[in-house]
């Protein structure tokens, strides 16, 4: 199975609030129907995040091929996920690229791979999930209800005698964010029985933030082994953990996630001065926040 160049990068956005400024350079940079998605959303939290994604979408395609910031294009494929738009004079470029984009409370993710036209078909879904229940409910009754997304291995390891609640809940959601991040890479609208899809925890050692990544963890559907499926469990913060799924590649190395700040995202350019774009940020920022982060 071929290596490839992968890009693991993370956003923390309670280290920026936006002003007027840094927000028309970084609309500016984006597809006009990428405006228009991300002014559907009601909460400013959500469209934040959604615009940092975005970014990091385009830094990595033009880290990756050298095509000018300004002018990197995404369309959307039948399955709903994003995709380069090649411009015609890369056309010959034998550079294959996949990426994935995850954003939960206060982060978000872009997990890359860069490889040859020449290599068999592969590709990368990411996901991050915060540690936390806020369901009202008991955990055991949560734990009850999501009793069919799981198989009957992955609740023995989750309810593990020596696992007290918080290990529970550290557990259930390094499953879930497994699957996520499987079913990511498949794409949006295929419809799996999670029950099937049967992870075996990388147990070689804890995932704790000062040795994650995890790699060991492998993946059955249907009680067949996915020798093409490759998985890195990361500990971001205390609060968050994240999975990256690997098809038909592997990684050069495995590697951390780096954390960005908004300077590495944007080239700055004349079109933030256009009045439609301060005209629209103006009107994102009156957007409300969510109550809890």
């Amino acid at each position: 199975m071929n290596k490839h160049i992968c890009t693991r990068w993370a956003f923390d956005l309670s280290t920026w609030t936006p002003t007027l400024p840094q927000l028309t350079h970084a609309v500016a940079a984006i597809q006009a129907e990428e405006r228009t998605r991300l002014m559907k959303f009601h909460f400013i939290d959500d469209f934040l995040s959604s615009l940092i994604g975005r970014l990091l979408m385009r830094k990595f395609v033009s880290t990756c091929t050298n095509e000018p910031y300004h002018q990197v294009q995404f369309a959307r494929d039948v399955r709903g996920k994003p995709y380069w738009v090649q411009a015609q004079q890369l056309k010959t470029s034998s550079t294959q690229l996949s990426f994935n984009v995850s954003h939960q409370g206060k982060l978000v993710l872009l997990a890359g791979i860069r490889g040859s036209k020449a290599d068999p078909e592969f590709g990368i879904g990411t996901d991050v999930m915060k540690i936390e229940y806020n369901g009202g409910k008991s955990l055991s009754e949560f734990f009850r209800l999501m009793q069919s997304k799981f198989s009957p291995q992955e609740w023995s390891y989750i309810g593990r005698p020596q696992h007290n609640e918080r290990a529970q809940l550290k557990a259930f959601m390094r499953h879930w964010c497994l699957k996520e991040a499987y079913v990511k890479e498949l794409g949006v609208g295929i419809t799996v029985d999670l029950q099937k899809i049967s992870f075996a925890m990388d147990t070689t050692h804890p995932l704790e933030e000062a040795a994650s990544p995890l790699c060991g963890t492998t993946l059955c559907c249907n009680g067949t082994p996915m020798s093409q499926w490759h998985f890195e469990e990361h500990l971001l913060t205390p609060k968050y953990c994240a999975a990256i799924a690997f098809r038909n590649c592997l990684p050069l190395e495995h590697a951390k996630f780096e954390f960005l700040h908004f300077e590495d995202l944007i080239e700055r350019s004349a079109a933030a001065e256009q009045p439609d774009v301060l005209a629209y940020c103006q009107k994102a920022l009156l957007k409300p926040h969510k109550r809890h982060q």
